[in-house]
């Protein structure tokens, strides 16, 4: 009852043309079954005079000249793909994060081959794929019927000229034909699978058009058969069950079916509603600052990909590339440079684990590689690498040579996406750093991507990976709540409840509101002031705000803040990378990798206790591996706050502690002291009045050495002025050694004294 309720619920909420498109898909879906069982249901589309195929990313005589480049400057993955190539010949296949599962000598291509579960031979829409224990992991079984492992053979066949790979190759598509004939199996239950399924048939059908082992009746049937699955993407289009990535990979198949198989009924037709929706879903699936809606930088990079092999053979075609749709795939690389900047890509929300060209490719590492491809695209722009990718290779020519060379290491200036909520605080000197805060909206609609990870940070030195996202592991089963939940991720738990509540594997309700209340980039300094509403709707409300100050070069300090009246289980959550070692040293802890360190230090406050735990991280989606968790708590009587210090350097770890209503963080013979009021208003600080929000100094030597102050329109030292503006000042920046004084207000300097600052400071 409750079930036809929200069905019911549901359908109220639709216009008339979600209604009718939705009733359209139902119909359609009984009929076919019907004509199937009465044994009257064809598979083949109508198939018109022949007529020259539009081009794909290359002409037949322009094949060797990309298997030459790729020989020539990516051996490695030649070798690769051949060895890949020779275990798919015996039926060991690499998915997602698992490597050579077993499928024996005749393929089951509805087995999920991890679990031993088969998905049921029941029409595709009576199917549960989301069942566990009715089919296992769909998302296994999908990735092998994507026939990506197909182009591989194909690929193969052109390194070595060995045409046992094209042999296997056919024999392979004629068994998956036999056992999925429409509509029985899980194989029909995705349109976007089937897109995936015709973008790699494509991609076979082009490396091997001058083959001569492929039979006349190989390529026929081949076409035949993707004019039937273009038939179904357009009937089944994602429109309104997923208008996501779904919708767009289907629109991107479409586009291409239309443009490569010219003869098939119905291409013209898909070719304008493929590349309408690409261009379409362009400008609503990509917020103003260049981030992907689904606040997932995996499924940003899906995006991207997809838009990109769609401009490439657009363009290819001799289509005009709207000018709109260029700024759109302009501003995604501009994101994806910018956190990629320090050589250690870290993610946040799900991990899909597969790609669009090579699902080899699916790590931390490889989240860049559309930088390659745009640096191409984009004449002129940085690609982030030292070497193109064998995807740019294939898709552009010599074109994708050019435009690399040896890249440094390095952050790229602190950066901020207001609209996705992402903020990057980086520095290039010493140590290169990178840290990535997430204060952005959940996800889009239900959130189904995204993580409750509301306020939390990663890191990275030198092009290593520190702090982490634990990333996805899978869609299904307890440990897909463990793995996007708050306690996974580098921010606060409160009751050990996370910040949205899960409802279903991709849904969320209760989704928090985020906000970033404050983000000062500064000249030596980086601050952010954030906080969400998760925990609101607790018996008694909790606020979460979390505050970080970015001493350039330095230091970082964490400051969370918990607002609210009683008594609540607090939880801070620090994950390393798998390679960090981790000891705890007093109240501090110690992470050491191979090449350097980081100190994490703590606030000895009373009532809380640390602890490091055992913990895995997801480096693929189905490939967990061990790593350390750094764990703070205590039961507090709220509102309390809570602040931790991160160094990097184990070396110059220094000191940490509480004083009066501050911080104070000693090291190598420097004393830093950071004063954050969360209610505006005047204070005084021992020797310092202000009405300051933020305010920092460091003593060194004996004397005051530097100073920052944000947030505020005066400030006295022992009664003396050294600021007083008639208006609030977003930031003042003094330093003594280079008697630099900076504020983006002029005027600022009139009204600054540095006569107070010169006398011997007090000791505190």
């Amino acid at each position: 009852m409750n079930t036809i309720r929200r069905t019911w619920a549901r359908v109220a909420e639709m216009d008339w043309a979600e209604r009718r498109t939705r009733l359209a898909q139902e119909v359609n879906k009984r009929l076919d079954l019907a004509l199937h069982r009465a044994g009257l249901l064809s598979q083949r589309n109508g198939i018109g005079p022949y007529s020259s195929s539009g081009d794909f990313f290359f002409r037949p005589g322009e094949v060797d000249g990309r298997v030459a480049l790729i020989k020539e400057h990516l051996p490695l993955e030649v070798t690769g793909i051949v060895q890949e190539a020779d275990e798919i010949c015996e039926h060991r296949f690499r998915l997602l994060g698992y490597d050579k599962l077993n499928y024996g000598a005749e393929i089951d291509w509805h087995l999920d081959a991890v679990h031993g579960k088969r998905a049921p031979a029941k029409p595709w829409f009576k199917i549960n794929f989301l069942d566990f224990d009715e089919v296992g992991d769909h998302k296994i079984i999908w990735e092998l019927n994507r026939h990506q492992h197909l182009v591989t053979l194909a690929k193969a066949w052109r390194f070595t000229g060995d045409p046992g790979y094209v042999v296997e190759l056919q024999k392979q598509w004629y068994a998956w034909r036999r056992a999925n004939i429409y509509p029985i199996g899980i194989n029909w239950g995705s349109s976007l699978e089937v897109a995936f399924r015709s973008l790699s048939w494509l991609w076979v059908r082009a490396l091997l058009t001058d083959c001569e082992v492929v039979s006349s009746d190989f390529r026929a049937d081949m076409v035949r058969a993707l004019a039937f699955q273009g038939r179904y993407i357009e009937r089944y289009l994602s429109t309104y069950f997923s208008p996501n990535t779904h919708l767009l990979g289907e629109g991107v198949a479409l586009f291409f079916l239309g443009i490569l198989c010219p003869a098939v009924d119905g291409a013209n037709r898909w070719k304008e509603l493929g590349w309408r929706i690409v261009l379409d879903e362009a400008k609503r699936q990509v917020r103003a600052d260049g981030v992907y809606f689904e606040q997932s930088l995996y499924y940003h990079v899906y995006a991207l990909d997809f838009f990109l092999h769609a401009r490439v053979l657009a363009e290819r075609n001799g289509m005009e590339i709207p000018t709109e749709f260029d700024f759109v795939l302009s501003k995604m690389l501009d994101f994806l440079s910018t956190i990629s900047a320090s050589g250690a890509t870290e993610g946040f929300g799900d991990d899909d684990g597969g790609r669009v060209f090579n699902p080899r490719r699916n790590r931390r590492e490889h989240m860049s590689d559309p930088l390659r491809l745009g640096a191409s695209v984009f004449r002129g722009r940085d690609s982030g690498a030292a070497s193109p990718t064998e995807e740019a290779v294939w898709l552009l020519g010599e074109k994708a040579i050019s435009n690399f060379g040896v890249k440094p290491i390095g952050g790229a200036a602190d950066s901020s996406f207001n609209d996705g909520g992402i903020y990057i605080m980086s520095s290039r000197e010493n140590v290169p750093a990178q840290m990535v805060i997430d204060a952005g909206p959940q996800g889009t609609g239900r959130s189904g991507h995204g993580h409750a990870d509301a306020l939390s940070v990663s890191l990275s030195l030198a092009g290593r990976r520190w702090l982490v996202d634990p990333g996805t592991f899978c869609y299904v089963g307890e440990e897909r709540d463990r793995f996007r939940g708050t306690g996974a991720h580098n921010t606060v738990r409160v009751d050990g409840e996370d910040q949205a509540i899960g409802d279903g594997p991709f849904g969320w309700k209760s989704i928090p509101e985020i906000k970033c209340e404050r983000w000062i980039k500064g000249e030596g300094f980086s601050l952010f002031s954030g906080s969400h509403s998760g925990y609101l709707r607790l018996a008694d409300p909790v606020l979460h705000r979390r505050q970080i100050f970015y001493l350039h070069d330095q230091f970082w300090l964490i400051r969370d803040v918990l607002e609210g009246r009683e008594q609540h289980q607090i939880e801070i959550n620090w994950h390393f990378a798998p390679d960090i070692s981790i000891e705890k040293v007093g109240n501090g802890f110690l992470a050491r990798s191979a090449d350097g360190g980081l100190a994490l230090l703590a606030i000895d406050q009373s009532g809380w206790k640390s602890s490091i735990e055992n913990d895995f991280v997801s480096p693929a989606y189905g490939r967990k591996e061990p790593s350390g968790t750094v764990r703070l708590g205590s039961r507090a009587k709220l509102p309390t706050e809570y602040a931790t210090v991160l160094q990097p350097s184990v070396e110059h770890a220094g000191t940490f502690s509480r004083v009066e209503s501050g911080y104070c963080y000693e090291s190598d013979g420097r004393r830093h002291y950071m004063i954050f009021r969360d209610d505006a208003g005047d204070w005084t600080w021992r020797d310092w009045m202000s009405d300051a929000r933020y305010f920092y100094f460091c003593i060194e030597g004996g004397q005051l050495s530097n100073l920052i102050l944000c947030d505020g329109h005066y400030l006295k030292l022992n009664g003396v002025p050294v600021l007083n503006h008639v208006r609030v000042v977003e930031r003042v920046e003094w330093n003594l050694v280079t008697g630099q004084l900076s504020s983006p207000d002029d005027s600022v300097v009139e009204s600054f004294s540095v006569e107070p600052l010169k006398s011997p400071a007090r000791d505190y």
